[in-house]
């Protein structure tokens, strides 16, 4: 009982005050070096915290100011752990005359959704069947064996390398749905393994960097679809996407591109260009900015692996090529799988809204079959990996009809498409965007 007494004192220091504060005052805290959140009912001044995250700085700033219980608990899977570092962040708790939802949320639902959290928990959802990831790496190794088998015995000719590319292609693009399985600390129950076993895949088996990639993708989980949070959404001018943004650009005469025609161009530079140019540069130079030497050294063991083994077959320029052809296939494989779940929905500035209505409107799903569980990653489950991201994606479709139970319920629209229906409302969704912005351009 002492040393709670010295840590409330460390707290008073730390933060200036202890007590209970309402929903006015904590929304005050939002700017840089100022950042309040609440997670169950407990105020925490995270203003210096934020640059120690793990998942960045940038994905708790983008909950100050709000209750950010959903959010906390769909990222730590050992909350009791994370809980233990949060005390010395605590400045007190919401007056009992507050609700416990901030903006008007519906509080039922929230309560209704925490309920189903719990439910599944019981259930054992969040509980991996080893066996799986087991033989989900299994085959990518597998892969890659294949193809230089392949060059072993039938040579370097343009039939056998182009098939050689595809299988490539296909290695590495399994790859990446493994790697965001650790990443989201899914498979062990010891999250220090999931770090390992994500630097080995995204590093060593795809070249990449595991602190780039949380950096990015967790921003993208807390706040989907959302403007200057959500950096899934910042198309670097190249494209205008929903329905604000088009309209914002057209009334300030911005044009980049002519993006009454982005439907069009999305071919030549989106899918191609994603991963070998504008992720490949970012990567590289996130890794130098800041200091992710052990990310780097990663990711030269794949560099090193990848010319050892295929510049004995084609020399160094050939090697390059076909290194270059692989990632241009892995791109249009990720770009219109991970796309065709956000694009067509809606994607509009910050509305603080709950954590199910937030991520249901940010996402749909892709009919399950045995092909597009694994030609998606288990990503055609999209809104439950939304919800519970750190649900091992074996076992999405067990939450699957107790989610849609749940949105029934309270009018909440749960979307689900047919694989070439959501691929067609990639192009249809970009093309209804440019002609929004055309309008807004011409007559406002």
């Amino acid at each position: 009982m002492g040393g709670g007494g010295q840590q409330t004192d460390r707290i008073a220091s730390t933060n200036g005050r202890f007590g209970t504060y309402t929903w006015e005052e904590v929304q005050k805290h939002t700017k840089s070096g100022d950042q309040w959140i609440v997670v169950e009912r407990k105020v925490y001044n995270v203003s210096q915290w934020v640059k120690r995250h793990p998942g960045g700085l940038r994905i708790i700033g983008h909950y100050a100011g709000e209750d950010a219980t959903d959010a906390f608990n769909a990222f730590h899977p050992n909350l009791q752990l994370v809980r233990k570092y949060m005390k010395l962040l605590l400045i007190g708790e919401l007056e009992a005359s507050e609700p416990s939802q901030d903006r008007q949320k519906n509080g039922a639902l929230v309560e209704d959704f925490r309920a189903l959290r719990e439910c599944l928990e019981a259930e054992g959802c969040f509980k991996t069947q080893p066996l799986f990831f087991i033989l989900h790496l299994g085959h990518i190794l597998l892969l890659e064996a294949i193809a230089l088998m392949m060059l072993c015995y039938f040579g370097t000719g343009w039939i056998n390398t182009a098939i050689v590319a595809v299988i490539l292609a296909t290695a590495q693009s399994q790859a990446g749905w493994l790697q965001h399985d650790f990443g989201h600390l899914s498979v062990f129950k010891n999250s220090r393994w999931d770090h390992l076993l994500h630097k080995f895949v995204i590093g060593h088996l795809k070249g990449a960097s595991a602190g780039w990639w949380n950096h990015r993708h967790f921003q993208h989980h807390a706040k989907p679809n959302i403007f200057k949070k959500d950096p899934d959404v910042n198309m670097l001018n190249a494209f205008v996407v929903g329905k604000v943004q088009p309209v914002e650009y057209g009334i300030k005469k911005i044009k980049n591109l002519p993006y009454n025609h982005q439907h069009k161009y999305f071919f030549f530079i989106g899918p191609p260009l994603l991963i070998p140019v504008y992720f490949q540069f970012q990567i590289i130079q996130n890794m130098i900015v800041h200091g992710l030497w052990v990310d780097l050294v990663w990711c030269i063991s794949y560099y090193v692996r990848y010319f050892l083994c295929y510049t004995q077959f084609y020399g160094v320029l050939w090697a390059v090529l076909l290194f270059n052809i692989v990632r241009v296939m892995e791109s249009h494989w990720f770009v219109w799988v991970t796309q065709m779940s956000h694009i067509p929905m809606d994607i509009d500035y910050e509305k603080h809204q709950d954590w199910l209505s937030m991520q249901l409107d940010a996402t749909c799903n892709i009919e399950q079959s045995f092909f597009n569980d694994w030609f998606s990653g288990h990503l055609n489950f999209q809104i439950e990996h939304h919800l519970f991201p750190t649900m091992p994606r074996h076992n999405y479709w067990r939450a699957a009809p107790r989610v849609r139970a749940l949105c029934d319920k309270y009018g909440v629209k749960y979307q689900e498409k047919s694989l070439y229906e959501a691929f067609a409302d990639i192009v249809r969704s970009l093309e209804n965007s440019g002609e929004l912005w055309l309008d807004a351009y011409l007559n406002k």
